[in-house]
């Protein structure tokens, strides 16, 4: 706390600058701590140190000190003087004649919210790794060993691209794990996906520009192309990913083009081999990049480990966006970006005006935990642990409601999806309701990037909940499921019956007049 600036702001507020000091200091203190400025259990300044800063006698703060005690605003122990518990005064802002129209922009009023997002609580939460099962003691001897190892150069802001170790222990995996074909100088560290897309939509695009996105599709790039200004075309997804038709190309040609391949979000379907290589060649003659968001593609769980697409075809435009939120934990905040070598200089030269510095300590810990083998072996440990869980969901959801809905998306990743086969059900409703429950889950139709995509449903992460859970949850899910398609099939009979009279009735009139 500056007292000179709260003391002189005081001062020329009440126009009682020629108070003497004792009083000022007193009335100052006190008015700070009733408005709440100074809130309870603030530690005011000790007294030979806050008369050296106001320039004033030791027996000045002596003297308000005493008065606020003797007040009760103030108490004082062996370690100093606190503010105590005062109720303070809110006084209602003054009004400003002709004050400016100031908001938000236009563009950010037309964001919407993100369903899954991780604060949400309960179970079937998309996106939350099985925290629990994180080697932290593992991780806690390496941050520690990274922080003591540090240089005094390495406490001033970081190389903007990221660490070196970190690029170079990135690139070494994804060359033999992804068949990302890329050298270190190719890779940017961000602060994970959503950073990765704020600065690709703004970066390889100009406002206007048209990007294509999934529909349904994640709402994460939805917000990221609206905040650069650019228009939005949704590219309807079936069961073997993003379908692009010819009319799409000729009408709306895309900039940008961002997919989920690996497991589609959230519909979760895997983009197929020949949709691959067409939609890269298919790029290629449009002039178009592919933005290929390989969130959660360690976590195979049927069939063979499928490349990436950025390593499909020799210089391919695409730009192949990971993150380490789902494989290790959210708050690292750690992801990163690997451009095509004919963008890599002219990307560093952007991220060297324009990038955060920092955050040494955990990159240096993450390269570490990659070079190590750590992180492929935790992989190994949770794609078992997913595989049983994932498991025992799709178990539970065939025997509870393989009747009225179908499960996609099931090989891969953290999350699958529940297709209801009666598009009549209101899946907003039933994540309203499952939530009143405990059950976080996501209706598929809050996430259609244009117009209706014709996916109604659920989304269930089952990654954070444990296998032998899964029955009792779907359960109850089962039951709201249950009650909302009786509720939509009542609807609809009641609808038919309230039309019948009055097309019987117009049918009559016909006649009649004939």
């Amino acid at each position: 706390m500056d007292f000179t600036l709260l003391i002189n702001g005081y001062a020329e507020q009440h126009g009682d600058a020629a108070w003497p000091r004792q009083r000022l200091l007193h009335e100052c203190l006190r008015a700070a701590i009733r408005d709440g400025t100074l809130a309870a259990g603030t530690r005011l300044a000790a007294t030979r140190a806050l008369a050296e800063e106001l320039g004033v006698a030791r027996n000045t703060v002596l003297y308000a000190y005493d008065q606020l005690t003797s007040e009760g605003y103030v108490v004082s122990d062996r370690r100093g003087t606190l503010v105590a518990a005062v109720t303070p005064d809110r006084k209602p802002p003054r009004r400003t004649l002709a004050a400016p129209k100031i908001g938000l922009s236009q563009r950010v009023r037309n964001l919407r919210s993100v369903p899954g997002d991780a604060e949400r609580m309960g179970a079937f939460v998309p996106g939350v790794p099985a925290l629990e099962h994180f080697p932290m003691a593992l991780w806690r001897r390496m941050l520690e060993r990274a922080l003591r190892g540090m240089t005094v150069q390495q406490l001033n802001y970081g190389d903007p691209a990221g660490e070196a170790p970190l690029r170079e222990a990135i690139a070494d995996h994804l060359r033999a794990s992804r068949g990302v074909v890329c050298d270190a100088a190719q890779v940017f560290i961000t602060d994970g996906t959503q950073s990765s897309l704020d600065i690709c939509m703004h970066a390889l695009a100009d406002a206007g520009d048209t990007v294509w996105i999934e529909n349904p599709g994640y709402g994460g790039a939805l917000a990221a192309a609206r905040a650069a200004g650019l228009a939005v075309t949704g590219i309807d997804v079936d069961d073997d990913g993003m379908a692009p038709k010819p009319d799409d190309w000729m009408l709306r040609p895309p900039r940008l083009i961002y997919t989920t391949p690996s497991h589609q979000y959230p519909v979760g379907s895997v983009l197929s081999l020949r949709r691959r290589h067409a939609l890269i060649e298919a790029a290629r003659v449009a002039g178009a990049l592919v933005i290929e968001d390989d969130y959660d593609s360690e976590f195979r769980h049927d069939g063979a480990p499928l490349h990436a697409m950025q390593g499909l075809a020799a210089d391919a435009p695409v730009v192949y966006l990971g993150t380490f939120s789902k494989t290790m934990f959210p708050s690292l905040r750690i992801g990163f970006v690997v451009v095509p070598a004919v963008l890599a200089e002219a990307f560093a030269e952007m991220r060297a005006q324009s990038s955060a510095r920092g955050r040494v300590a955990e990159q240096l810990t993450l390269a570490e935990f990659l070079r190590s083998g750590q992180f492929v072996l935790h992989l190994r440990r949770m794609r078992r642990l997913y595989r049983q869980r994932r498991d025992a969901l799709v178990a539970a959801l065939e025997l509870h409601l393989g009747s009225i809905a179908t499960v996609h998306g099931g090989s891969a990743g953290m999350h699958l999806s529940l297709r209801f086969n009666d598009a009549r059900i209101d899946d907003v409703k039933v994540t309203a309701q499952a939530e009143r429950h405990g059950i976080a889950v996501n209706a598929l139709s809050e996430h259609d990037t244009q117009g209706d995509s014709g996916w109604k449903g659920l989304m269930l992460g089952y990654a954070q909940v444990p296998a032998e859970q899964m029955e009792g949850l779907v359960k109850q899910l089962a039951a709201i499921v249950h009650l909302a398609a009786y509720a939509a099939n009542c609807s609809t009979e009641r609808s038919a019956k309230l039309r019948t009279p009055y097309q019987h009735a117009r049918r009559t009139s016909g006649r009649s007049r004939r």
